[in-house]
């Protein structure tokens, strides 16, 4: 499975209840087609304190979410389609194809 979304990319939520929230891409599970986004899907977790030292309670972190519900986003959180151009020396790069403006480089 080709992935269009990697770690420390730019993504904006497309649907759901966190919709056009952006973040940065902390972890991707390929397998299960899924994203750890920071500041989106925030969870509240029960945690048991493993030792004396170290206090339990409820945690807020965040879940995964599925790669079908996000965007690569530019600098300015701007989200679009995205292309594979290649360059003069052959390397592939992702570009943003925003609407009415040449394509940014992702």
């Amino acid at each position: 499975m080709s992935l269009r979304i990697k770690k420390n990319d730019m993504v904006m939520v497309i649907s759901g209840k966190d919709k056009a929230a952006t973040g940065r891409v902390l972890s991707v599970q390929p397998k299960k087609g899924t994203a750890i986004v920071e500041g989106v899907n925030i969870i509240k977790k029960h945690q048991k304190a493993r030792n004396q030292n170290e206090q339990g309670g409820i945690v807020e972190r965040e879940a995964p979410i599925l790669l079908s519900k996000l965007m690569l986003a530019d600098s300015k959180g701007r989200a679009a389609r995205f292309g594979v151009r290649t360059d003069a020396q052959g390397v592939k790069q992702r570009v943003l194809k925003l609407e009415g403006e040449k394509d940014v480089i992702v």
